[in-house]
This record gives structure tokens, C-alpha cells and sequence, in this order.
């Protein structure tokens, strides 16, 4: 049986592998929208409670639902990638008052034990975040949420996953992520996403600035490194002179950050031989870029980093000496870089915590980094404060644990191991005692038998509890005479833990009705996951071959497509549809201290009129 169960988890595993392309979770939901690529959360956690919103506030199937945490320091989930896979994930979320409190909640958003945003939502808005990053850890990723404030309990509504080409991004050093502030298409009319899952948001022309559209056939997109689809490259604006400039608003927060800024152009038709358009960008009065010429039925992509700037310094596109023509840009996608990337808690203690996962399916329910970001480590556990952090503390007291005694050996940064009121049987071992940095040992209340090895009753520097243990030995001579614990100990508290699954803290007393009830369902569950992985896979194999040969069939919202109805499933259907159909019509990014937020608007036309009436102002004589 065991044999067959690591064979079901391999085989499960390899089918997510295969769905890594796109990964769309409709949170606190257990049905899966094939036709349109989301598929509820089961899989991917064990905590927190599925939540509807009421019915006057729906938006969407997938932005109805959500999923709220009421314990544990941080909650996260965990999504199959490959070590060094280039990643984008997005997390959305919309309160819609679902707890009828009318108090929209506070919390952080973190991935990969890293910090990322301070997620503050909204009543009636749809709020996303948007990262680009590196996969640092061998099989998965992971994206948590944790509660920063008194009664204010983490939800969220929806989390996506996208591969991103190998060359996409590439200015960018894998020891640190992009946090997404704006992606505009300039002069388009609708939200335009593409093969990557990237969404670029309309901006309309005003304030003396015209939305031109290229009578080019074809635009090629692909030449450059970071593939923009060429519904973004078909529309621009521009000035209506050579002595105005174009004014790009970056979405940025109010302090200083390091910016990665790419910026797309392509001229809108043939230019005779009197006509000329010489581009640069400038950060206020220096220019950050080289001259830019757009080619015509191409594309020339910009890319600026290793800078800095924040929403008071201006970034603006001018025409260069000797340009007959005004300057002209199609889009823009602008990011802040984050801190250096953690390489996360030490890979020993992380396999052995794992271990005990495997050993303990109760304990499954903690992912995420078991000590990073501080202070949010796994509810039992202490950490280090290192930049590397060591786990310090085991407190896994009322766990229903059982079996002999596992296996720490590693550990041996451990200070205090506490694993009493459990049903762990057989000898203690040995080399507890020799363990270096251990200070309180915990094992009441068990069923250790045998002598207590004398590395631990002769460790003068450690406190020991070992009461409660019937049939253990600890004081070497009464071992035949006492079939009882001659030595009683001090007992010590740890922290108080609480686990969202009702876990009863009586001891466990029998064994076999608990293997067999974490065997007999898991068999049946991994065979109806099989059928339902192999079903989405199948759809969403078909509609990435038919996003990614759009360029070639010209279908509506596909990644080289020109408009139109497009047919089958294309990413209308399954990369709009996620987000477009999910009634998030208007993205208006906004800011906070360690990430950029995404407001989605719930009107039902989709534009960007108001932020960029705001902040796309043409200058003059710049």
C-alpha cells in the first residue's frame, strides 16, 4: 500500500507539471471551469474556510468566491515550478462585504519567505498584484498571506500562474523579482492580455495628445526578447509636435525605489525620405535612453534599469534633435525591483521539517518558508533571525503524533524539542543527548519504554520532562524493580498553537483507524484527481496551441491577432476570460510600502480615461 501511494503522488505530480503553462485558482471554490482554465483550491491548501459574497455585490463565478483565514501566522499556497523557471504570479482579491461587516480587511502578501505587498482591499473594488520572479526552491512556489492586524483575517479571491519565456526579462539579476506598478497598450480601446497572462490596460488619448493606429498588416512582436502580443503594437498616441513631449505616469510609489521600465514602439506606416522620428526617454531633465527609432511593420523595445525614482519624479518621451516627427510610443510596462530575493530557511532543517510531513500528515497543512519572512514562521516553530534562519524550536505538544520516536538528528540547531501529550512509543534515542544546542527536552506524557540513554540523564545542561511514560527507565538501577517513571521532571510551556483543521488535543490511543483513514482516501481522491488534471490539461494544451498560433490565423485577443471573433479556444476564452469575464474591467494601479496594488474598476466599459486624464498630460518645449 505504501508503495502504491508514493506511486499515486508521483503520477499526481507529474500531471501539475504538465499544467505548469497556466495555473488559474479560483480561491474558496471547488468547481473547475475547464472551457475557461480556473479550477478550485482544494489541491493547493488544507486551512482557512470558503466564503461566498452576497449576491448584490457579485461580480463573477471565480470573484464571488474567496477563501478567509482565521488562524495561523501566515497561510499559503503552494504551486508546482521547476528551479530557475521565470514565473509571473498574479493574486486578486475582492472583499464584496462577504463578511457583512463593511470593514475591508489589511494583511500582507509574501512569497517565497519574501515580502511583497501590504494588501489593502476594498468594498467594492477588485484588487490584484502582480509579481515576475525567479524560482529559487527545487519543485514549487509559494504565495501566503498573513495577518498583520487585530481582526482584520486574510482572504483571497484568486491566484494565477504563468511560464514566462527564458529570455523575457532578462536585464533583470534572478536574485530579485519585479513588482508589476502599470502595463499599458497606448490608444487602445480594451484591456488586451496575451499568451503570457500579462493584462495591458487601455490609455486613452487627451489633453492634446491622438491616438493613432498603425496601417501596417502584420506587426512582429516576437523579435524582441520580451514577445509584447500585436494588439498592443496595432495603437499609439502622440504629440501633435516635435516641441511637445508625452508625460508617463509610472504608478510609483511615493519613496524611492529601483525602477525596470520597458517601453515599446513601432511606427504607424511608411515614412517617406523627408520624414524622420528620433525618440528618447528622459528621468526629469537627463535622458535614461538611447536614440529610438520605431521601424515600421516591427517592434524596438526599451528597457531602463538600474535607476531609481518614486511618483514625484517625471518620466517623459521627447523628440530627439533632427526628428520631423512628434514622439510616439505604443506601450509600457513599469516595475519597482524588490530586495534581494532570501535563499530561505537552511535547506537541512527544511528536508527534515518535510520529513516529519511526510511522517505526520497533520503537520501537512504548513507550506510556505517555515521561518521567512520574520516574524511569520510555521505556527510550531521558533527561528533564527539569521539571514539563512535555523529552526530553534519544536513545539508539536497535543499533535496526535505516533510511531517512534523521528528523526532530528539534523537539527542541530535545536534549542527546545517539545512532543508531549502524544501516543510516540519505543526508545528515545540517543543522540538527543549529544545534540549541541539543546536546552529543554519535552516527552511527557507518551509511551517511550526502555532506558533512558545516558547521554540525556547525565546532560547537566539540559531540563527534561519525561513524566507520564509508564513504561520507561530513567534511573538505570530500578529498571527491573519499577515498571514505573522513577524521575518526574519540570514541565515547560511553549507557544500556544492553533490549527484551522479542529484537531482534537486528547491523546491518540489507537493507531491503525488513523493510517487507514489517511490511506483508504487519499487512494480514492489521488484517481478522481487524475481524471479531473488529465481533463483540464487536455483543454488547456488546446488553448495555448491556439494563443500561440494566432499570429499566424489573425484571431481576436490572441497574441499576434488583429481583431475580430476569434474562434475556439482562444485566449479570449482562456486568458480574458480569467480576468475580463471575471468582471474586473478597469485596472487602476495603486501603491504600498513593500508592493504595487491593481485596481480593478466595476464599470462596465473598460478604461483608463481617468488615470491617464491625471497623469498623461502632454508637456510643451521640454
Amino acid at each position: 500500500m505504501a508503495k502504491l501511494l508514493i506511486f499515486a503522488l508521483l503520477a499526481l505530480s507529474t500531471l501539475s507539471r504538465d499544467l505548469a503553462l497556466f495555473i488559474s485558482i479560483d480561491c474558496g471554490s471547488s468547481t473547475t471551469y475547464s472551457a475557461e482554465g480556473w479550477i478550485g483550491d482544494g489541491a493547493y491548501i488544507q486551512n482557512g474556510e470558503s466564503k461566498r459574497v452576497p449576491s448584490r455585490n457579485s461580480l463573477s463565478s471565480v470573484m464571488d468566491t474567496l477563501r478567509v483565514f482565521y488562524t495561523g501566522n501566515k497561510n499559503c499556497y503552494s504551486l508546482i515550478a521547476e528551479k530557475g523557471e521565470r514565473v509571473l504570479v498574479r493574486a486578486s482579491f475582492y472583499y464584496g462585504n462577504y463578511d457583512q461587516k463593511s470593514s475591508p480587511p489589511t494583511f500582507a502578501l509574501q512569497f517565497d519567505g519574501n515580502p511583497w505587498a501590504i494588501v489593502v482591499t476594498s468594498n467594492d473594488q477588485v484588487i490584484y498584484y502582480e509579481a515576475i520572479y525567479t524560482v529559487k526552491g527545487g519543485t514549487s512556489t509559494s504565495v501566503c498571506v498573513a495577518q498583520t492586524q487585530p481582526n482584520q483575517f486574510p482572504f483571497i479571491s484568486a491566484l494565477e500562474m504563468s511560464s514566462l519565456g527564458p529570455n523575457m526579462y532578462s536585464a533583470l539579476d534572478p536574485n530579485f523579482a519585479l513588482f508589476l506598478t502599470r502595463r499599458v497598450a497606448f490608444g487602445a480601446n480594451e484591456t488586451v492580455s496575451d499568451a503570457y497572462d500579462r493584462i495591458w490596460v487601455p490609455g486613452v488619448a487627451v489633453n492634446g495628445l491622438t491616438a493613432v493606429t498603425s496601417d501596417a498588416p502584420v506587426i512582429d512582436g516576437a523579435t524582441v526578447d520580451d514577445d509584447p502580443p500585436e494588439a498592443v503594437l496595432q495603437n499609439a498616441i502622440k504629440t501633435s509636435s516635435t516641441s511637445e513631449s508625452i508625460k508617463l505616469a509610472t504608478n510609483l510609489p511615493a519613496v524611492e525605489v529601483a525602477i525596470y521600465v520597458n517601453a515599446y514602439f513601432s511606427e504607424i506606416t511608411t515614412l517617406d525620405s523627408t520624414q524622420k522620428r528620433l525618440l528618447q526617454i528622459y528621468l526629469e531633465d537627463k535622458p535614461v535612453s538611447d536614440l529610438i527609432v520605431p521601424p515600421y511593420q516591427e517592434v524596438v523595445e526599451v528597457t531602463i534599469f538600474n535607476l531609481t525614482a518614486s511618483s514625484s519624479n517625471n518620466l517623459s518621451l521627447v523628440a530627439a534633435s533632427g526628428s520631423t516627427l512628434p514622439p510616439l510610443i505604443n506601450a509600457m510596462e513599469v516595475f519597482s525591483i524588490s530586495d534581494q530575493l532570501t535563499d530561505g530557511t537552511d535547506r537541512n532543517d527544511e528536508e527534515q521539517l518535510a520529513s516529519l510531513q511526510v511522517l505526520y500528515p497533520v503537520l501537512g497543512q504548513w507550506s510556505g518558508d517555515p521561518c521567512l519572512p520574520f516574524p511569520f514562521t510555521w505556527d510550531w516553530l521558533n527561528c533564527s533571525t539569521d539571514a539563512k534562519p535555523r529552526v530553534t524550536a519544536l513545539y508539536l505538544s497535543s499533535f496526535e503524533l505516533y510511531g517512534s520516536f523521528p528523526d532530528l538528528s539534523s537539527m542541530d540547531a535545536l534549542e527546545i524539542i517539545d512532543l508531549h501529550n502524544n501516543s510516540l512509543e519505543g526508545d528515545i534515542p540517543d543522540y538527543l543527548g549529544a545534540m549541541p544546542n539543546l536546552k529543554q527536552l519535552n516527552l511527557a506524557d507518551n509511551d517511550f519504554s526502555g532506558t533512558l540513554p545516558k547521554s540525556i540523564s547525565n546532560n547537566k545542561n539540559l531540563k527534561l520532562t519525561v513524566s507520564g511514560n509508564k513504561n520507561l527507565c530513567v534511573s538505570g538501577n530500578s529498571c527491573e524493580a519499577s515498571g514505573t517513571n522513577t524521575q518526574t521532571g519540570t514541565s515547560f510551556d511553549g507557544p500556544e498553537v492553533t490549527r484551522s483543521s479542529g484537531i482534537n488535543r486528547k491523546k491518540k490511543s489507537k493507531k491503525l483507524p488513523a493510517i487507514l483513514g489517511s490511506i483508504i482516501p487519499t487512494f480514492f481522491l489521488f484517481w478522481a484527481g487524475v481524471g479531473v488534471y488529465v481533463i483540464v490539461r487536455q483543454r488547456r494544451i488546446a488553448a495555448a496551441v491556439t494563443a500561440l498560433s494566432a499570429g499566424k490565423n489573425g484571431g481576436a485577443n490572441k497574441p499576434n491577432g488583429n481583431g475580430g471573433n476569434g474562434n475556439g479556444n482562444s485566449v479570449n476564452v482562456q486568458v480574458v476570460g480569467k480576468i475580463r469575464q471575471a468582471v474586473m474591467h478597469e485596472f487602476i494601479n495603486n501603491n504600498s510600502d513593500t508592493g504595487e496594488q491593481a485596481r480593478m474598476e466595476i464599470p462596465d466599459q473598460i478604461t483608463d480615461q481617468q488615470t491617464y486624464e491625471e497623469e498623461h498630460t502632454s508637456t510643451r518645449n521640454v
